[in-house]
């Protein structure tokens, strides 16, 4: 097994820490007042749209939550210590995870684009912090040392 590059792990986590924010302010405004969201509600950029949406929800769950569990997983695979682990079964479960994530932001972009018509800008936050993920955990993957500078 190739060493992974030194940033790596920081990068990680602190994408995934800052995904885990963002998840927790869409989650916690969902259930108390989603008019308090800071971002446009008008016009193609509308939070409220998109998060009141009858897309936002998997049956009695708020997509945001399912962010909150998606991030606070990924933080834990991208804990030091889980970088520094041999386990080939840690490497393959944060490298599936961050496809997963990444799989599911594109869908929820398709949704936001042609079913909702709007797009949330926490959302698409969200969803380049899991982007950023899969590339690092592809970096940390490759044996191609100019990934490493």
């Amino acid at each position: 097994m190739a060493d992974h590059p030194r940033w790596v792990a920081p990068v990680t986590l602190s994408l995934s820490l800052s995904g885990l924010a963002v998840a927790s302010y869409l989650t916690f405004v969902h259930y108390t007042e989603p008019r308090a969201l800071s971002c446009p509600d008008s016009g193609v950029v509308n939070c409220l749209k998109v998060t009141t949406s009858d897309q936002s929800m998997i049956g009695p769950v708020p997509v945001a939550t399912v962010g909150v569990l998606f991030f606070l997983a990924m933080s834990l695979l991208s804990l030091p210590r889980a970088w520094r682990t041999r386990s080939r079964w840690v490497r393959r479960l944060r490298l599936t995870g961050a496809v997963a994530g990444v799989v599911t932001a594109l869908y929820l972009v398709g949704v936001e684009l042609i079913t909702i018509r709007a797009i949330c800008a926490w959302c698409t936050a969200a969803h380049l912090l899991a982007f950023g993920l899969l590339v690092a955990c592809l970096c940390a993957e490759t044996d191609d040392r100019l990934l490493t500078t």
